[in-house]
């Protein structure tokens, strides 16, 4: 039976998210927090704690302390009309890069954020002072995780992987996933019961023409 969803890969680590990833979906509805930078006319139904009022037109006033899905922002962000500015979430800030810079196989990425490296490579959009730490900091934390994910997948067969999979971002699960079935096609091939190899039609074909001309 064939497949009713095929996986379609994340492009949240490019510059723009693939919006026919499940993956990058759920990611661009993540909350961010932001500063208005001026008055949003008409919106303050929007955001019925921070509206000004009718009598300012129901606005959002300038200054306001908001939390917008990733994708409202990156899509009203603008650096020349300064209509908002971004707020780092904390574990993108400097306490939680020094953590990660001190060992980064301690934090649980997946309670802090399912989507920690899509998620913070879209922060780079903003252009914050500090993206050349934290594009460093998302780079690191990779490097340092990489070879305990790989080494966890690789000697895990045919056990319960939940708990080892508990404290990974969506990436590294997909990554720990790779490494496992790469783990079950060798036992199987080293059991003897891997696909046998068999000789494609079109050499088939070819032999039996050859055999052909030779009898002629």
């Amino acid at each position: 039976m064939s497949e009713a969803y095929f996986r379609v890969e994340s492009g949240a680590l490019g510059p723009e998210e693939n919006f026919l990833s499940l993956d990058d979906i759920l990611m661009s509805h993540e909350k961010l927090p932001v500063r208005t930078e001026t008055a949003m006319p008409r919106l303050g139904a929007f955001f019925l704690e921070r509206s000004a009022g009718a009598e300012t037109d129901n606005a959002v006033p300038q200054g306001s302390k908001l939390e917008l899905p990733l994708w409202l922002a990156k899509g009203l962000f603008d650096n020349k009309r300064r209509i908002l500015s971004v707020e780092l979430p904390k574990i993108y800030q400097e306490g939680w890069r020094t953590v990660f810079s001190a060992d980064p196989n301690v934090v649980d990425l997946h309670k802090m954020g399912p989507h920690f490296y899509g998620f913070g490579s879209q922060l780079l959009h903003f252009d914050s002072p500090e993206n050349a730490d934290i594009s460093q900091s998302l780079l690191q934390t990779f490097i340092g995780r990489f070879r305990r994910i790989m080494d966890s997948s690789q000697n895990a067969y045919n056990e319960d992987t939940s708990a080892l999979v508990a404290r990974l971002d969506e990436m590294e699960r997909g990554l720990f996933q790779i490494g496992q079935n790469g783990l079950n096609d060798f036992q199987c091939w080293e059991k003897g019961q891997a696909s046998q190899i068999t000789a494609s039609n079109l050499v088939q074909n070819y032999k039996k023409r050859k055999f052909t001309d030779m009898e002629d």
